[in-house]
């Protein structure tokens, strides 16, 4: 009788890669998962749940992002200064013009394990430009094609 072992990834045994992504004209949400499930590692055949075993993601043209139906003047975010009487909110379409960067780094980071350094280690791994140029040529990233359907090619 053959014995089978179970295989257990290690961190050795993670390989990083740096991908790049266009985001002009990509839904917001629909972007945000597909980076997420990168950066959590789920498309690779190795990945364990106790481990991060994502890739690191490059952003470019976030300033350029697509939103379905009323959300640029709906969707609000909030912040708190921890007084009475101060919370504060903006919309999405005053946060694109005062931090360009913010709602596609916000809805990335909060698809993402929220409960222990695992989360904060994937998200340190996201690196967003507002513009189509960004300092990473040294890594030599790959282009992620991301189709409308959400399917990378």
């Amino acid at each position: 009788m053959p014995q089978h072992k179970t295989y257990s990834t290690t961190p050795k045994d993670i390989e990083r890669e740096w991908w790049v992504v266009d985001a002009e004209g990509q839904t917001l949400g629909r972007l945000a998962t597909r980076i997420a499930t990168i950066l959590r590692g789920k498309h690779k055949p190795y990945y364990a749940p106790h481990l991060d075993c994502g890739d690191y993601v490059i952003v470019v043209n976030a300033e350029k992002i697509h939103v379905t139906g009323r959300r640029m003047d709906q969707k609000l975010y909030y912040r708190h200064s921890n007084y009475p009487g101060g919370l504060r909110s903006i919309t999405l379409r005053e946060q694109l013009k005062k931090n360009p960067t913010r709602p596609m780094e916000l809805a990335v980071k909060r698809m993402l394990p929220s409960n222990s350094s695992l989360g904060r280690d994937m998200y340190r791994k996201l690196k967003v430009y507002a513009g189509p140029n960004h300092p990473h040529e040294a890594q030599s990233p790959k282009t992620l094609e991301i189709t409308t359907r959400g399917k990378e090619s």
